[in-house]
């Protein structure tokens, strides 16, 4: 799992859109960049300005599918019809 905190209202606003509708978020920290669900997106009352943490679950990075066969740019019979 991968927790991050911000202060950004927009921020939170578009994590909690994205846990309540399914969908996947991405989080730019740094040089890292993760992927994934968001599990949890909790308000720390105590501070000031408020802050949130904001819980991700990542996923790994899909590998790109490859066709079995390479795809023919011919009619596949046309040596039938000569």
């Amino acid at each position: 799992m991968f927790t991050y905190e911000t202060a950004d209202q927009k921020e939170v606003r578009r994590f909690r859109i994205a846990q309540f509708n399914g969908r996947m978020a991405t989080v730019k920290a740094g040089e890292s960049t993760v992927t994934g669900f968001v599990r949890s997106v909790l308000a720390q009352e105590s501070s000031m300005p408020p802050r949130w943490t904001i819980t991700i679950i990542p996923n790994a990075p899909k590998k790109e599918i490859k066709p079995l066969r390479p795809a023919s740019h011919g009619r596949r019979f046309a040596e039938d019809y000569f």
